[in-house]
C-alpha cells in the first residue's frame, strides 16, 4: 500500500531531473502519473518525446501507471491538455507539481529583452497555466488537491547573473502565498519548493566538488508526503530542500524606528541614523550565504 493509492499527478518537465525524481517516488507511493516534458534542450529550444516516454516506460516496467504528455507550459492549451490527459486515462486530477523551467543566465547589463521574456514565460505564465487549469479541475471534481509550485532560492533570496530567472521565481512564490488562501475553501493546498540538486539545469552552476551531495532523489520524498492525505491542513508554506535537508523559510519583521504620527514625518537624516543604528540587529540578505 502507498500513501498516495488512487491519486492522479501531473508533473510539468518530468522528463528530467528533479520532475523525474517526483515521477517516480509519485507513481512508487501509489499515484498515477501523467508525465510532461516538451523534451527541450536547457535554454527551453527544441522538442522532443523520448524523455517523456522514458519515464513513463521506467515507472510502467515497475508495476506502476503513466501517461505522457509533450507539451509546452507555455501554452495555455497544452497546459489544459496535461489536466485532460489526467482526467481521460485515469478519471482525475488530486496532484499537481509545476516543476518544468528553462535558463537564459546572464548579468543584467548584457541581458536582452527575449532572455528576460522567454524566462518569464517558462516560469511564470507556465506556472499560471498548468495551475490554473488543475486549480479549475480540483474545484470542478470537488475531491480536493495538491499543489506545488517550483520556485528557487535566487527568487527567494537571490543570486547573481539570474535577474530574469530570480524575478520570475519570486513572481511564483507571490502567486502561492496568495493562492493557497483561496484553496482553504476547497481543501486544495498549495506550497512552493526552492530545490537544490544536480541536474542539466545546474550542472554548470553548482560547484563540481559539491555535486555529489545534492541528487534530485533526495529532494522529493517531503514533496510527496505534501501530496498525500497527511498533510491536508499543510499549506501556503516555502519548503527550501537541498540533499536531505529540510528547511522553512519564513518572513521576519525587524523594527526600525517608530513614533506618533502628531509628531509629523520622519526628518530624513533623523530616519537615516535610526537605520544605520539597527543595522547590527538586521538579518542576513541571503542566509545561505552568511551575507
Amino acid at each position: 500500500m502507498g500513501m498516495l493509492d488512487g491519486k492522479v499527478a501531473i508533473v510539468t518537465g518530468a522528463g528530467g531531473g528533479i520532475g523525474r525524481a517526483h515521477a517516480l517516488l509519485l507513481a512508487k507511493e501509489g499515484a498515477a502519473v501523467v508525465v510532461n516534458d516538451l523534451g527541450g534542450a536547457r535554454d527551453g529550444t527544441g522538442a522532443s518525446t523520448s524523455m517523456a516516454d522514458a519515464v513513463v516506460d521506467e515507472i510502467i516496467a515497475g508495476g506502476g501507471k503513466a501517461a505522457a504528455n509533450y507539451g509546452s507550459v507555455s501554452d495555455k492549451a497544452a497546459a489544459a491538455s496535461m489536466v485532460e490527459t489526467a482526467v481521460s486515462e485515469f478519471g482525475r486530477c488530486d496532484i499537481m507539481i509545476a516543476n518544468a523551467g528553462i535558463l537564459r543566465d546572464k548579468s543584467f547589463k548584457n541581458m536582452d529583452d527575449e532572455m528576460w521574456e522567454v524566462v518569464l514565460d517558462v516560469h511564470l505564465r507556465g506556472t499560471y497555466y498548468t495551475v490554473k487549469a488543475a486549480y479549475d479541475k480540483m474545484l470542478e471534481l470537488g475531491n480536493g488537491g495538491r499543489i506545488i509550485m517550483t520556485s528557487s532560492t535566487s527568487g527567494l533570496l537571490g543570486n547573481f547573473g539570474q535577474t530574469n530567472y530570480g524575478a520570475a521565481k519570486a513572481g511564483i512564490a507571490g502567486f502561492m502565498r496568495c493562492l493557497w488562501l483561496e484553496g482553504l475553501k476547497y481543501g486544495v493546498t498549495v506550497n512552493v519548493l526552492a530545490p537544490t540538486a544536480t541536474s542539466r539545469l545546474t550542472e554548470d552552476i553548482l560547484p563540481e566538488d559539491i555535486q555529489d551531495r545534492f541528487p534530485p532523489e533526495t529532494v522529493s520524498p517531503a514533496i510527496v508526503w505534501l501530496c498525500t492525505d497527511d498533510a491536508k491542513d499543510i499549506s501556503g508554506r516555502q519548503w527550501l530542500i537541498s540533499g536531505n535537508k529540510v528547511q522553512l523559510l519564513s518572513w521576519q519583521v525587524t523594527d526600525i524606528a517608530d513614533r506618533d504620527l502628531a509628531s509629523g514625518p520622519w526628518d530624513v537624516s533623523d530616519i537615516g541614523e535610526k537605520i544605520l543604528a539597527s543595522r547590527e540587529s538586521w538579518p542576513p540578505i541571503n542566509p545561505l550565504r552568511g551575507a
